[in-house]
């Protein structure tokens, strides 16, 4: 059975900044007027580049301490949507509050100044994606479903997308989402080794001969219609549906024939209720490379062409650059400001002979050259791509369409596990070694992957030259979890099934090196071979190509619990009949780069961590693990194994100083209550806790106190015991080992922890378990919970 999903989303506050404003309208009317904030590189040594423009923010931002540049230009884009949407005070339930935000590279400009500045402590809670949402988060006093869209330069428009699923859900009221980027050495450098950089300002559409760099932020607030009623809010525009895929082609270029990005506009479309005609405007991605504006000038005139409609489409990054993770949250912003006001911004940089040649080619489309138009609109689209092969488009309209939105109320099973970890790979190894009582022992130990993966997974040479440790654990565990689900795409049903990549750090230890490589030789020698690993969604989109998988694919980072918080998405994907199954993963690295970073904080145990008793410490640790969920009528079409059902889930957030965790209590109870809710039992009925101490006492102490206050002498298994803290890898895991005890594959005697007088390891029977919970963290207070059930 399905039922609709009637909520409609709606825009109640803009904010932007980039190189031509401020401010939303001081970003409006100079887009309007075609002013270009393209010049001559300040903020990196371009002196030995064969380009050197960029568009830089020019005036001076607010002081903010402690936070990367990237933080501090979201967190003036947040306040001002904050501010006009006049949400103070009108949050009744700040747990139904959340913050979703997209970012490309994060705090590199943090890493850079570790690595060229005497390698300060302070710098290293700045350097990852994973801060952004969180510094947001309580500065507003969000306290729901707190995470960060990792797709590249489709992450902000992600993020407006994902956040329209929870509120259709039932999970929140108001987010505030959208994503922001700093300029910096690493992609400068980088586009410039891939010689993706134009030595002109880019011309979309037109020249397309490369890339302008940009930065900035844009951020809005998006809520319930009832919600926003309810308050008395201006509303701006609904948002009425996106569509999101991957190209399972290639890291960087897109693919010539645009079934992805197609894919993406026309699930837009269709979920939209609308017609082609009725999108008046589409704010383009129109990057400028000859590559990407050949596929999408492909794209749009196959959807549009004959479509009976009168389109116009621009592309803001003539003026803005591109701004990376920020790009597609401005450039809704910029949609959304085109809708309401009915005017659309132009492409500059057109010549009179450019003109002519476009008169041939543009067809019906109105490519917008040069001038601004007025012109009444119902309806807009914004569509962006990015490295990965990762497609997203969103559309924005004044009336609701007939929103084809949907539930099913079909259990999702786990069907799939994969598993990479420091006990050794495989998912029938892992059981070997638990039933074994085999733990690891030291302060740091390495997962790793070799010749018999690749046999068994048939991983060609030339395949895995070109993907660093992070990624190459991501593709060895989702492929495991694939085959051990039977999940085969039929040819033509490849969108059918995608997948949701959980990390914490990311590929922190990649972009570090490439930034200690060209701190010391120079931007103009990056690693064309090294570059794209450097984006988040990199393992994800391996993971595409390798298996043809051209479904929803995201990847989230907001610390550890990303990989518990992958599972919780994931769900819901497969609840709203956006997939048939997803892979839920989480996967982090540690290298002597982390080793570093995490020992100068001090989260290193000396020895062996021991959990929940000396707290001196974790035993950091890396993995990839891999959990195929599946809805009951796929996993029973192919006759998959059916591990354990997903039940329900929580995210919560309790705002603390990030990098830090005590005081955070209330966002782990609350995490706790709401996945309980969901799966419809109370904390009596869970057997089993998969539990999140990995041996510091802040972290360790506030499981603790949940357990006694909630659970009273309910066990806790913990698979940092065997494995250390995997950090996302580890969240994961413990739903695949909660799976594992469930369906009965491991021994029914397990170890666990009892809290009930003081700390005690006590022998557990699990024969009878029914219902478990496995709970993760993240520094700053964010925390997961889903909630498991025996399958029948």
């Amino acid at each position: 059975m399905e039922r609709q999903l009637n909520t409609r989303c709606v825009v109640t506050g803009l904010g932007m900044v980039n190189a031509i404003g401020a401010n939303v309208e001081e970003c409006w009317e100079n887009a309007l007027a075609g002013k270009e904030g393209i010049d001559h590189v300040k903020s990196v040594n371009a002196d030995n580049c064969y380009a050197n423009l960029g568009a830089e923010i020019d005036f001076e931002l607010p002081k903010e301490e402690e936070k990367d540049r990237v933080s501090v230009l979201c967190l003036k884009a947040s306040g001002e949507a904050f501010a006009d949407s006049k949400l103070e005070g009108s949050i009744e339930d700040p747990t139904r509050f959340g913050v979703i935000m997209g970012s490309c590279v994060g705090g590199v400009l943090s890493i850079e100044e570790y690595i060229t500045n005497g390698e300060k402590t302070e710098d290293i809670n700045k350097m990852t994606i994973s801060s952004i949402a969180n510094h947001v988060a309580t500065r507003f006093g969000a306290k729901g479903v707190i995470t960060n869209v990792g797709n590249a330069c489709a992450a902000g428009a992600i993020s407006v997308a994902y956040a329209c699923e929870l509120i259709r859900a039932g999970v929140a009221d108001v987010f505030i989402v959208g994503g922001a980027d700093a300029f910096a050495s690493v992609p400068f450098s980088g586009f410039h080794a891939l010689h993706a950089l134009s030595e002109n300002p880019c011309s979309p559409f037109n020249h397309s001969n490369g890339i302008t760099l940009g930065e900035g932020a844009g951020a809005m607030v998006v809520e319930s219609y009832e919600h926003a009623s309810k308050r008395g809010a201006k509303i701006y525009c609904d948002v009425l549906a996106a569509g999101i895929s991957s190209d399972a082609y290639h890291i960087t270029a897109p693919r010539p024939d645009g079934i992805g990005q197609m894919y993406a506009i026309n699930r837009a479309i269709e979920m939209s209720g609308l017609q082609k005609s009725d999108i008046g405007y589409v704010n383009a991605h129109g990057t400028g490379t000859a590559k990407n504006d050949e596929t999408e000038f492909l794209s749009l005139h196959t959807i549009f062409d004959n479509a009976g409609g009168d389109l116009s489409v621009s592309s803001v990054k003539a003026m803005v650059g591109h701004c990376l993770g920020a790009a597609g949250a401005i450039e809704a912003v910029y949609s959304i400001k085109a809708l309401t006001e009915g005017k659309i911004p132009p492409t500059i940089g057109y010549s009179a002979e450019d003109l002519d040649v476009l008169k041939e080619k543009a067809g019906e489309i109105d490519f917008m050259p040069n001038t601004a138009r007025e012109k009444e609109l119902k309806a807009v689209m914004s569509n962006n791509f990015a490295f990965g092969g990762s497609n997203a488009s969103v559309i924005f309209a004044k009336d609701l369409g007939e929103v084809k939105e949907t539930e099913s109320d079909e259990e999702v099973y786990i069907t799939g596990l994969g598993i990479v970890s420091p006990l050794g790979n495989g998912v029938e190894n892992y059981v070997n070694q638990i039933n074994a009582g085999n733990k690891v022992s030291g302060n740091s130990v390495l997962a790793e992957v070799g010749k018999d993966d690749f046999g068994k997974f048939d991983i060609k040479m030339a395949f895995f030259r070109k993907l660093d440790k992070f990624s190459l654990m991501q593709v060895v565990s989702g492929l495991e979890a694939l085959k051990e689900a039977g999940i085969a795409p039929e040819e033509g049903k490849e969108e059918d099934y995608g997948m949701i990549i959980g990390t914490g750090d990311g590929p922190l230890t990649t972009v570090y090196e490439f930034e200690d490589h060209i701190a010391k030789e120079g931007n103009e020698n990056g690693s064309a071979f090294n570059f794209p690993n450097t984006v988040y969604n990199a393992a994800g989109g391996y993971l595409s190509i390798k298996t043809g998988l051209r479904g929803y694919n995201v990847t989230i980072t907001n610390g550890s619990q990303s990989g518990l918080q992958s599972v919780g998405y994931a769900f819901h994907e497969i609840k709203q009949n956006r997939a048939k199954g997803m892979l839920a993963t989480g996967t982090d690295e540690n290298s002597a780069v982390m080793q570093k970073l995490y020992g100068q904080l001090g989260l290193v145990a000396d020895g062996d961590a021991k959990l929940y008793v000396n707290q001196s410490g974790q035993t950091l640790s890396d993995g990839s693990v891999s959990v195929a969920l599946e809805s009951k009528s796929s996993a029973e079409k192919h006759g998959s194994k059916k591990y354990a059902v997903v039940a329900g889930y929580g995210m919560a957030h309790e705002g603390v100083k990030y990098g830090e965790i005590k005081g955070s209590d209330a966002g782990l109870k609350n995490a706790v209550t709401m996945a309980l809710s969901m799966a419809g039992i109370s904390a009596g009925d869970v057997d089993g806790i998969f539990g999140l101490g990995n041996g510091v006492k802040d972290v360790d102490d506030i499981e603790i106190g949940l357990v006694k206050e909630m659970f009273s002498a309910t066990p806790v298994i913990n698979v940092r015991e065997y494995i250390g803290e995997a950090r996302a890898a580890a969240a994961t895991l413990s739903v695949a080992h909660a799976a594992l005890t469930l369906s009965g594959d491991l021994a029914a005697d397990q170890d666990a922890f009892v809290f009930e007088n003081g700390v005690e390891v006590k022998k557990v029977n699990t024969s009878s378990w029914k219902n478990v919970l496995a709970v993760a963290q993240g520094t700053g207070g964010t925390y997961s919970a889903v909630v498991l059930k025996k399958a029948e």
